[in-house]
């Protein structure tokens, strides 16, 4: 008797970890930091690169190992996807391929009795909440990689900072929403970014994303910069509809911003991505927001107008 979860331990992972040791020596990785990204020994590393692990021409072959082999080598890389994704990634292309799939024929070559049986069971939900929550953490570091390589990002952060953010897609309230804990200032010239994006911990950037959208905005992403009339009207001329909303109402509270804005994008009800501004007002700092489908593209916006 023999069960498929062993044929993922002997066969699927051997091959995937060797596919993976080899990709990310092929992106300048030593050896060191093969083990570290993969969470293997160093020793393992070594059989690994010398052919001394079986591994399955099944798998290998397999344009969607090959696929997701690249995915996670290009994240593990970049930066933008962490350890737990890759997992993630991996549990789940599992599940698919023993549902049905090659594992499950692979399954069934060792255990001909299966044949009989026509049934396969999804063991995992492929849309589970920590892949999803996961991957809005990987789409807000792409973006903040795009910031931190614009030159003129630095001279855009407002005084109260900067922060970049994106929200899962039922989003209801700031703990759905990822930003940077602590936000982006610009020290001497640099963007700094203080750590990595975590959920629930941007109160104003998130609650300007989540007002737009409960106004109807089919948005996920924002930024903000400073305010200038020159970055608007440089928007507005490359296409994005501009969106003004009081100032004073918002230094009135919390429920005020939110209805501020909602009844403004509600009024205007802007294409996406759009511009979201307010120009001052007693003891409240002039700000810009950029709203886009995700938070890399409303870097891309910015890093364009930089």
């Amino acid at each position: 008797m023999k069960f498929v979860e062993e044929l993922v331990v002997e066969e699927f992972l051997p091959t995937v970890r060797s596919m993976l040791a080899a990709d990310l020596r092929e992106r300048d990785f030593t050896q060191r930091e093969v083990a570290d990204a993969l969470g293997i020994s160093q020793s393992a590393v070594s059989k690994y690169a010398h052919g001394d692990v079986a591994t399955s021409d099944r798998f290998s072959e397999d344009e969607r190992v090959q696929a997701l082999v690249e995915r996670i080598g290009d994240g593990l890389a970049t930066g933008d996807m962490s350890r737990v994704q890759a997992l993630i990634e991996i549990e789940v292309l599992i599940r698919r391929l023993e549902n049905g799939d090659s594992l499950a024929e692979r399954h069934r070559e060792v255990m001909p009795e299966l044949r009989q049986y026509d049934a396969s069971f999804d063991v995992h939900d492929p849309e589970s909440g920590a892949r999803t929550t996961e991957q809005v953490r990987s789409s807000v570091r792409r973006g903040l990689r795009i910031l931190r390589n614009t030159s003129g990002f630095a001279g855009l952060v407002p005084n109260v900072g900067s922060n970049l953010v994106e929200c899962l897609p039922e989003a209801t309230d700031i703990e759905d929403v990822a930003g940077v804990p602590g936000r982006i200032f610009d020290v001497r010239g640099t963007a700094t970014v203080p750590s990595d994006p975590e959920f629930g911990v941007s109160e104003h950037v998130a609650a300007v994303l989540l007002s737009a959208r409960e106004a109807g905005a089919p948005v996920r992403g924002a930024v903000n910069v400073r305010y200038d009339p020159e970055l608007v009207d440089d928007l507005r001329d490359a296409g994005y509809p501009t969106v003004e909303f009081d100032a004073e109402r918002e230094g009135s509270g919390g429920d005020a911003t939110r209805q501020t804005i909602v009844d403004a994008v509600r009024a205007a009800a802007p294409d996406a991505p759009f511009v979201l501004y307010q120009t001052g007002g007693f003891g409240i700092e002039p700000i810009t927001y950029v709203l886009a489908d995700d938070a890399p593209s409303a870097a891309r916006i910015v890093r364009d107008r930089a």
